[in-house]
């Protein structure tokens, strides 16, 4: 078995990098998706945002609204408190999810997808064990910064057609989120491998095809 970190900073195309690897066996846990299922209504750590936050959180349907919690997060600088609610709960649940796989198949591959793995001092689970043990090999994507800021506008565009001011008000959003990562030179020291995200797919389609049977040897 292995036990994989797949990281990188917004708009690196790290989900991008993750669908290749499940396309080769991977199995890949992404981090924001595991986060907004426990985020729903009903979860501990839906009534543990909306206890800190207050209920201006809380959309007119009774779900968190995600536009004013970012925006309380990240303009207001209270990050690491939504972290400390939302992270150690995650990867408890990486964790249960992992070994229900590995306990299916002894050389899988568990690949866990998060923007964060190194940033926030919440990042252990509820052992203390923090990324240096949960994860036996650590993947860096990057990508130059004025690319991962037009690919973020781009997706929340949603292909629509965006003013000056709405791209501007975008671009800082990137820019301020991007902020509160760790560059990717001082990442890079940290990880085991680093796939370059900077042009055509087909060149991250070829570095994970050539990184693909390394991680699944040293699974087995």
């Amino acid at each position: 078995m292995l036990r994989v970190g797949l990281t990188g900073g917004l708009g690196s195309g790290k989900s991008t990098a993750g669908r290749l690897f499940r396309a080769h066996g991977a199995h890949v846990l992404e981090a924001d998706a595991i986060g907004r299922e426990l985020m729903q209504p009903g979860h501990a750590v839906y009534a543990a945002i909306v206890d800190h936050f207050g209920s201006g959180v809380v959309s007119s349907s009774g779900e968190l609204d995600r536009h004013a919690l970012a925006r309380i997060a990240f303009a207001e600088g209270r990050v690491e408190e939504l972290n400390a609610i939302v992270h150690p709960a995650v990867i408890a649940r990486q964790a249960e999810l992992a070994e229900a796989i590995f306990a299916q198949d002894a050389g899988a591959v568990v690949m866990v997808e998060s923007a964060l793995i190194f940033e926030t001092k919440h990042s252990i689970d509820e052992k203390g064990v923090g990324w240096r043990r949960r994860f036996d090999r650590v993947i860096l994507v990057t990508a130059p910064d004025e690319v991962k800021i037009a690919r973020s506008v781009a997706r929340a565009a949603s292909e629509r057609t965006l003013t000056d001011r709405e791209r501007a008000e975008l671009e800082a959003e990137a820019q301020r989120r991007l902020d509160q990562q760790i560059p990717d030179e001082q990442k890079a020291a940290l990880c085991d491998y680093v796939l370059t995200n900077g042009g055509p797919l087909t060149e991250l389609e070829w570095q994970v095809d050539q990184l693909w049977p390394i991680l699944k040897a040293a699974a087995a």
